[in-house]
């Protein structure tokens, strides 16, 4: 039995702490360590050959994000299988996205990684520049192994069936075109683009609820409070996904002057997005208040939002605005939620620009049927789901792309986007003539709330840039990927987070 070898992080800390005193080397090594392989083997026991007790620390689940499926061994199981090697001593579970916090408590004498870190340029997160840094701070020094490698997330992917025939099939014609390294090339081009972000701000709020069954007069579903969520979302949210990547970014939105959560929406910006807001008079910030299980299955939804909020005058000062301040911009992002701030005359000034123009015209209960991408005379780039586009359309039967492309071209659109949930995206290059399709990148869906909108900000950009539409295809589904996997707006897409997401897709 090796259980005694799996102790806690803390214990961990106190054991190093002792084994040190007795001036014992202690060796620790970090990872995920989701399939045991002979490459792990030998870098464990070359790792034991630096000192006198080897240590190691395993990833938590809930921090594993190195893509789709991942990881395939729990915890648990990935720490038996470090504890029956005889070269290590004891094993930890550290409960971060990093081995940074870990290594302040730890401190060992000697910090051992692969050889694929030797060089910290190739590091897409640049972690092991800060673990490097703590070691040293602690007095200990960085050891990089020979030993024979693979690559863990290709085995995957190759042999344990996480992807579908077709995704497979994708991929690997998708990396005969394009490699890893290509596609983070392009994404890092985009940084100087100067993006303006347009549309409804809005709180999502999340109420966790546990069911009690029902009540004992009628057939009303009860519902025991647990807690709850908010969230910065909307044009917020799409703000933040083109931060990651870019430096300059404004936000254009409509605040209400009463309930406006002006303040929370400010701490939510990530610090490069410059906000430009407008009061809507008599009117809330649109919330969205839903109630969830514990498996976020939506129960209900309660949305406090006026219709007409925005007044003439504060259209005109949008217009205003627009006109002096749009030519500063490469690209303009529209995620038009049809919730009252983007009035018809808001659509004609966006319109009329010459700057590369991205809309995508959601459908929801506050619109349905009434909220169409009809209503923009011009767009470079469409984003839109299945039942948008048949909407627009009015068109249940016609095959989608044919659909898409009549579409596309009523509004001249050169590239249109279809997302089709579960059946992943494509995307129309209308200049090319050409129609690119791509399954769904991910295996796992927590929440889809948001997932469009990542398509948008990233699909987008790409094109924005002038990126090949296959990658933006691609960049648009891996961004999705990602976000269907984190609770509504939690968190924003990130350069780092992409770019391992795509670097497990591409293994």
């Amino acid at each position: 039995m090796t259980s005694h070898k799996i102790i806690s992080l803390a214990d961990m800390e106190a054991r190093s702490a002792e084994l040190k005193s007795e001036g014992k080397v202690v060796v620790l090594c970090h990872g995920t360590f989701d399939l045991m392989h002979v490459g792990h083997v030998r870098y464990l026991q070359r790792a034991r050959q630096e000192g006198d007790v080897l240590l190691v620390t395993v990833t938590a689940d809930e921090f594993v994000n190195k893509g789709p499926g991942r990881p395939v061994f729990n915890e648990q199981l990935r720490a038996e299988s470090l504890a029956s090697l005889a070269c290590v001593d004891y094993v930890a579970v550290n409960p971060a996205l990093t081995a940074v916090d870990a290594l302040h408590a730890i401190r060992p004498s000697v910090y051992v990684k692969g050889s694929e870190y030797r060089s910290h340029a190739e590091d897409v997160t640049g972690n092991i520049v800060r673990e490097v840094e703590v070691v040293e701070a602690h007095g200990g020094r960085v050891f990089y192994t020979d030993e024979i490698t693979f690559s863990s997330s290709s085995l995957l992917n190759e042999h344990f069936d996480i992807f579908s025939p077709e995704t497979r099939a994708y991929l690997k014609a998708f990396r005969e075109k394009w490699s890893a390294k290509d596609v983070f090339g392009m994404l890092e081009s985009l940084s100087g683009l100067r993006v303006l972000v347009l549309g409804d701000a809005i709180i999502d709020q999340y109420h966790y609820t546990s069911p009690m069954g029902q009540t004992g007069k009628g057939n009303t579903l009860a519902v025991k409070y647990d807690s709850e969520e908010q969230f910065a979302g909307g044009s917020i949210a799409v703000a933040n996904h083109v931060a990651g990547f870019v430096d300059d970014v404004t936000l254009m939105t409509g605040l209400g002057m009463k309930d406006s959560y002006e303040d929370y929406i400010r701490s939510k910006l990530l610090e490069n997005v410059d906000p430009v807001f407008f009061s809507m008079e008599n009117a809330p910030t649109v919330t969205k208040r839903r109630f969830v299980d514990g498996d976020l299955g939506k129960l209900f939804e309660v949305c406090f939002y006026e219709e007409d909020a925005v007044t003439e005058t504060v259209e005109k000062e949008v217009c205003d605005w627009l006109e002096q301040h749009i030519a500063d911009y490469d690209l303009v992002l529209v995620p038009d939620f049809g919730n009252g701030f983007i009035t018809s005359a808001i659509v004609d000034a966006l319109c009329r620009s010459q700057k590369y123009l991205a809309v995508n015209t959601q459908v929801n209960s506050a619109n349905r049927g009434y909220h169409v991408i009809k209503r923009y005379s011009r767009a470079d780039f469409v984003s839109l789901n299945e039942p948008e586009v048949r909407l627009a359309a009015h068109d249940r039967h016609t095959p989608i792309e044919a659909v898409a492309q009549s579409v596309g071209e009523v509004v001249g659109a050169s590239a249109f986007s279809v997302t089709r949930g579960t059946k992943g995206a494509m995307m129309l290059d209308l200049r090319e003539g050409m129609v690119h399709g791509c399954p769904a990148l991910s295996t796992k869906v927590v929440d889809r709330i948001g997932a469009g909108d990542s398509f948008l900000s990233l699909a987008g950009l790409c094109l924005g840039g002038k990126l090949p539409s296959e990658v933006a295809l691609f960049v648009g589904s891996a961004a999705a990927a990602i976000d269907v996997q984190i609770v509504c707006n939690r968190e924003p897409i990130s350069m780092v987070g992409l770019k391992k997401y795509i670097t497990t897709l591409l293994k």
